[in-house]
């Protein structure tokens, strides 16, 4: 039987990985911290690093997820 990581089986509650609930997570807490105003994916991805391992692709593959397809 193939044995998964667990960070990468999204959660039964709302299908968001761990590493999803994280980029959410500080994102919210930029948008909070800078009054509202957008949050630049380099500082995203800086406070990312700080709680999980994860490249750069897996941060914009994760965003690119949330922003939905467009068209």
């Amino acid at each position: 039987m193939k044995s998964f990581p667990p960070r990468s089986i999204p959660d039964v509650r709302d299908g968001l990985t761990r590493e999803e609930r994280v980029v959410l997570w500080m994102l919210g807490t930029l948008e909070r911290e800078r009054g509202g105003r957008n949050v630049p994916t380099a500082m995203l991805y800086g406070r990312v690093v700080e709680h999980i391992d994860i490249s750069v692709p897996e941060l914009q593959r994760i965003l690119a997820r949330f922003i939905g397809p467009q068209g």
